[in-house]
């Protein structure tokens, strides 16, 4: 199944015999909630979901976005309408972290039928709708495991004996600045590959072949193990969202660099190198 889905498409779904269950999940990186920003306007029939509160756990142990309790994650799910055989399309406002957040927790739970809106809300062409919608309550069950996922370890074994993705901007990688957590730089092995270049100018992915030529480069074809890893697992998921549309499965490492850097005895590799 193709892991993203157009605007015209979606458009078609909603309208159709079977629409697919709609998950908006605006949120920015030290910005607003994006709460006021869905009850401003959304696409009809959207329910909001938080990405801090309830695609994530409490920041501590495990970084500042650790994944959610897998019995309130299905919860959430429930209550915004899923069921085991409904399609999903979550969106954002377009920069396509949160929205890739959601389709990879859905997917790691074990739900299959989940595609990302490319481009998000801004590439929305549709009524808006103010009205907030109560769907009937879902029957989703995660089963978590049905996506690979590492921990600070494994993240390291696989900066070895693998290819280990560090999504972040690369003055970050570098070390050259770090705004957010403790330590700059990157993971020792790690290399540089930033989730921004993965779309256009729009924010949509780009095309499949040119997303293979990408991490072809950076011998994600011939790794016997990919992993990606970003600041706190948001716009990794993003990076595991584009090697999927490249027809490359990867690990994310959920808690990554917040997770890696909140450790004094762990090593810090700085500098265009992977370390």
């Amino acid at each position: 199944m193709n892991p993203i889905i157009t605007a015209t498409a979606l458009a078609d779904e909603l309208s159709g015999a079977r629409p697919p269950v709609l998950l908006d999940v605006r949120w920015q990186l030290s910005g607003p909630p994006g709460r006021p920003a869905y009850a401003a306007g959304h696409i009809p029939g959207a329910v909001y979901v938080d990405l801090d509160t309830e695609l994530a756990g409490p920041p501590g142990a495990g970084g500042r976005h650790p994944l959610p309790d897998v019995t309130a994650f299905g919860a959430v799910m429930r209550r915004a309408g899923v069921c085991a055989g409904s399609p999903v399309v979550a969106y954002d406002g377009g920069q396509g972290w949160a929205a890739a957040r959601a389709w990879w927790l859905l997917r790691w739970a074990g739900h299959a039928d989940v595609r990302v809106l490319d481009g998000g809300l801004a590439a929305w062409r549709g009524e808006l709708s103010t009205t907030t919608p109560t769907p009937r309550a879902g029957d989703f069950t995660p089963r978590p495991g049905a996506l690979p996922l590492l921990d600070a370890d494994g993240a390291a074994a696989l900066a070895r004996t693998g290819l280990l993705l560090d999504a972040r901007a690369g003055e970050r990688y570098r070390g050259e600045v770090e705004p957010i957590d403790p330590v700059g730089g990157h993971i020792p092995g790690a290399a540089s590959a930033p989730t921004t270049e993965n779309v256009d100018e729009n924010g949509r992915f780009l095309p499949p072949e040119a997303l293979a030529a990408r991490f072809k480069a950076l011998g994600a074809t011939d790794a016997p193990e990919v992993g990606v890893y970003c600041g706190s697992g948001v716009s990794g998921a993003h990076e595991v969202l584009a090697l999927e549309i490249a027809g490359i499965q990867a690990a994310l490492y959920a808690g990554s660099w917040s997770d890696w850097s909140s450790d004094p005895t762990r090593p810090v590799a700085t500098g265009p190198a992977r370390g």
